[in-house]
């Protein structure tokens, strides 16, 4: 598995609905990619927002990076949406898992 972790704070005079059309689109895009497994967002109180998506390789996930409707979308974040953004990859992350199913 490698997980791609997508750390971002938005401009507080971004046009939130184009902002929402278009991150849905990615999404829909991304989950039909090859190698695609999962995604998720979580938004923090103080408006940080954490987006995780888990991919079967590196190499899955570098392609999705490819695509060019993303990287046109990629440049429009960085135009009118992000304020800043840092961009994690991790090809061998730790995994430790719990789960109260698991308790004979």
């Amino acid at each position: 598995m490698y997980l791609v972790v997508f750390r971002n704070r938005k401009r507080t005079d971004i046009d939130a609905d184009a902002y929402g059309v278009e991150a849905e689109a990615m999404e829909r895009m991304a989950r039909a990619q090859p190698g695609f497994l999962s995604f998720k967002s979580y938004t923090a109180a103080d408006g940080e927002v954490v987006a995780l998506s888990e991919w079967e390789t590196e190499q899955a996930a570098r392609n999705w990076g490819r695509v060019a409707q993303h990287l046109e979308v990629q440049s429009r974040g960085r135009e009118l949406y992000y304020e800043s953004y840092t961009l994690f990859g991790c090809d061998a992350p730790r995994i430790h898992q719990f789960s109260t199913k698991d308790r004979s």
